[in-house]
């Protein structure tokens, strides 16, 4: 989609959000930075100053015609068409034509991304005929991807392949093709919707965390602004006229001066002790903030890099890539920045460093004191450490092809990514051509269509000879948590073996890419503290403050869990779904005026009914124990676990080691 011909509110009528708008700038100024990734919360401008970008940027000449967009002065850079055309001696007609932003839609297939060969013209005819994708049509445009955190990750990885080369490849079959593909990538999306994983993050050159701004005169201009602009979009337009050039002609000058900007080795040191003193993975980083530091100098005017530009590049690069840990919060600190260059200083004067001062204030905020605080009628308990899990695999038995991606259960894929298994009859137009089974399918005919058939051709393919591969992949799965926090369950050490046992699957879950919710039932009533979610990240916040006292509702959490779980499933069929029930069974609040455990023990049985799996993890450990969980375990015919024999570890073992377990394939080496 592309939004130039639509009417855009203005690039320098937004009110504050500087850093984003230099970040977008420096991209396209110079696009081999590698894009930007705008991280924030809704309603904070990230999609209008995308879209606004581009109406400050002059036009291009582009051969006439071409699919690519070719750019007639750099022919090393030109499609394969063009340079057959150049080669000739033809003369290509220039035209000239606007930047445009082509927006990634969240439900793209992969052949709408990066395009499709026609295999069966291939095969038949042996022509190569290739049908240009997005990648195609934002060859020297911008590339927006908004809520790129949704997006499949095979999608996002061949997305940043092809920003990283400037080429698209596609290859079908042994059939291939590539045309340029030379675009700014910006990417948007909102954290509390799920992360991308860090090794996608790190491939994005620069990061801005955009925030609302809390001051009340920016945020009434802001208002002001915008009620104008859909008032009277011509006339505020126009209103922002000179602003909108003075950008405009800072971004050419800055385009024309870039190839004259020096960074000298002095800077390149300093360059290279930030990121070591950040401890970044890898060497993306260093070369990130070379670029965009001369981008920085270039856009101020200047042809020397200095202090400033590098540590204002380091702000950008830097913050993103300094995630260690997957429940940790992406961030970066402007005094970290500038301790790193007094140091770099200092060692540039060979002078010794004086002792650092370590503010161990902060890094002991949870002391002891507030961890043991018990409130007359609620606690908060920590949970044990996390712990690396084992891995196991849940295959699925039914024949539903699914598109949702993950690295846990095998299922039937419904694109053209998998492991091919096997092939069919097509139903319609092939979609995925098998190769192989064509050929088979055709070789008992070759002889008589010969004789029937004057060509030359040495195989002869009709219609009912084609195959389509059937593919499987790994799909992630559906784990809703039901938790009893009730006043029964306050023995610190029951409690927090619970949740040490629970944060441990959510790193699983966030390894194999698995969706994640959480029903926590207390005192009179259930409640969803986190709808099914790719941010494990925020399941982990509930636990963490998750009080402990109160009454135990039980049969409210079973219903919430079947609800919500059944509420997923409608929007998406494709899910594979799994209910833990973690509680001592002490149901005390009626569901319906009944008895409170006859009552769970009827919604367990539903649970069953609707076929969902499910483990309970019993955590009664009284002298005198009913066996309350182990009864309503029976009625969801799910797998049953005490506490007292388990520990937390063993808990987290046997949620994985039962999901399904009547399905469950171990490693050989877990075997023995």
């Amino acid at each position: 989609m592309r939004w130039r011909t639509k009417t855009i509110y203005p690039f320098s009528a937004i009110v504050g959000q500087e850093k984003m708008k230099t970040a977008l700038i420096l991209n396209v100024i110079n696009p081999k930075i590698g894009g930007v990734l705008l991280r924030g919360e809704k309603g904070t401008g990230k999609s209008l100053a995308v879209r606004a970008l581009a109406q400050l940027l002059p036009e291009v000449d582009v051969v006439a015609d071409c699919p690519f967009h070719c750019d007639p002065n750099r022919p090393k850079e030109m499609c394969d068409a063009c340079s057959a055309k150049v080669a000739a001696g033809e003369k290509l007609a220039i035209t000239k034509r606007p930047v445009s932003v082509v927006e990634l839609p969240i439900g793209a297939t992969e052949d709408r991304v990066v395009g499709t060969l026609d295999i069966e013209k291939a095969i038949k005819t042996g022509e190569k005929h290739f049908e240009p994708g997005l990648l195609a049509d934002a060859n020297r445009n911008i590339l927006y991807i908004d809520e790129v955190n949704l997006l499949d990750d095979h999608l996002v990885d061949v997305l940043l392949d092809a920003a990283a080369m400037g080429v698209n490849f596609v290859e079908r079959e042994g059939v291939s093709f590539s045309h340029p593909s030379q675009f700014v990538l910006v990417g948007t999306m909102n954290p509390e919707e799920g992360e991308l994983r860090p090794q996608l993050l790190d491939r994005f050159a620069l990061s801005v965390e955009v925030k609302g701004i809390p001051y009340r005169e920016a945020r009434a201009e802001i208002v002001r602004r915008r009620v104008a602009f859909e008032n009277d979009p011509t006339s505020f337009i126009a209103s922002q006229f000179g602003n909108q050039e003075q950008v405009r002609r800072k971004i050419i000058e800055a385009t024309k001066l870039l190839p004259r900007v020096k960074l000298s080795d002095e800077m390149l040191d300093l360059i290279t002790q930030i990121c070591v003193d950040f401890a970044v993975d890898g060497h993306r980083a260093d070369i990130t903030m070379y670029k965009t530091a001369c981008t920085i100098a270039a856009f101020k005017g200047r042809t020397e890099v200095i202090e400033d530009d590098i540590k204002e590049a380091a702000e950008l690069a830097l913050p993103h890539r300094r995630r260690r840990q997957p429940f940790e919060e992406p961030k970066l600190e402007q005094q970290q920045i500038q301790e790193s260059i007094q140091r770099w200083d200092q060692n540039k004067e060979k002078q010794r460093s004086p002792p650092s001062e370590q503010n161990s204030s902060q890094n002991n905020n949870a002391d002891d004191s507030s961890k043991n605080e018990e409130a007359e009628t609620e606690q908060v308990f920590e949970a044990d450490s996390p712990y690396p899990v084992k891995r196991f695999a849940t295959p699925v038995l039914d024949q539903m092809q699914r598109g949702n991606r993950g690295r846990r259960s095998k299922s039937r894929s419904n694109s053209k990514t998998g492991r091919y298994v096997g092939s069919v009859v097509p139903k319609g137009k092939v979609a995925d051509l098998a190769f192989d089974a064509t050929l088979r399918a055709a070789a008992p005919f070759q002889n008589r269509r010969k004789k029937e058939s004057d060509g030359t051709s040495s195989v002869l393919i009709e219609n009912s000879d084609l195959r389509e591969k059937v593919r499987e992949r790994k799909v992630g799965n559906l784990i809703v948590f039901v938790v009893d926090a009730s006043g029964s369950m306050a023995a610190e050490e029951r409690m927090t073996a619970t949740k040490g046992a629970i944060v441990s699957l959510l790193l699983d879950a966030y390894q194999r890419r698995d969706r994640v919710g959480m029903v926590v039932f207390r005192k009179n009533k259930a409640e969803l503290v986190l709808p099914p979610t790719n941010s494990v990240e925020l399941a982990q916040k509930c636990l963490a403050k998750l009080p402990t006292g109160g009454r135990t509702p039980m049969a409210h959490g079973l219903k919430l869990g079947l609800e919500t779980i059944n509420e997923h499933m409608r929007r998406d069929k494709e899910a594979i779904p799994l209910l833990v029930l973690v509680s001592d069974g002490r149901a005390n609040v009626p569901l319906n005026g009944g008895d409170p455990v006859e009552e769970a023990k009827a919604v367990a049985h539903a649970i069953s009914s609707a076929g969902i799996k499910s483990i309970a993890i019993d955590t009664e450990r009284d002298f005198i124990t009913f066996g309350l969980v182990k009864q309503i375990c029976a009625e969801m015919e799910g797998k049953y676990f005490q506490l007292e024999e388990l520990s937390a570890a063993p808990i987290a073992s046997a949620v994985r080691d039962n999901l399904f377990h009547d399905s469950i394939i171990f490693d050989n080496e877990q075997r023995r």
